[in-house]
């Protein structure tokens, strides 16, 4: 399995931004997309998930500002960022889970301005 993440950039705070990850390679019908951040200096969190059935889950520091959603026909997942804050700022990894195994994108960087 390959990740693809794309979307990172720089934006003030208050801005929006849209990650995307591409999945490619031999996938399962049964998995979980999601996307996980790591600030300097911090661990990685999770950010959000979506599984194969649609069923979402969100970081409660996100909640309300940030949706993942995906495009089964383009392996695609999206993380759609609005009301960004400067807490934000973190390298973000696309994530695939299937058949207990994790396979992580290159990390694609979101730097959020004051």
């Amino acid at each position: 399995v390959q990740l693809q993440a794309s979307g990172g950039g720089l934006v003030q705070a208050e801005g929006s931004l849209r990650l995307s990850c591409a999945a490619s390679g031999r996938l399962f019908s049964i998995n979980s997309l999601g996307w996980y951040r790591q600030a300097p200096g911090k661990q990685r969190e999770l950010v959000a998930t979506i599984t194969s059935g649609s069923s979402t889950t969100y970081a409660d520091s996100v909640k309300g500002r940030f949706t993942i959603s995906k495009d089964n026909a383009k392996n695609t997942v999206y993380l759609q960022m609005n009301s960004l804050k400067p807490e934000d700022t973190a390298v973000y990894y696309c994530n695939y889970r299937a058949l207990a195994k994790n396979y992580w994108g290159q990390g694609t960087l979101v730097t959020v301005s004051s």
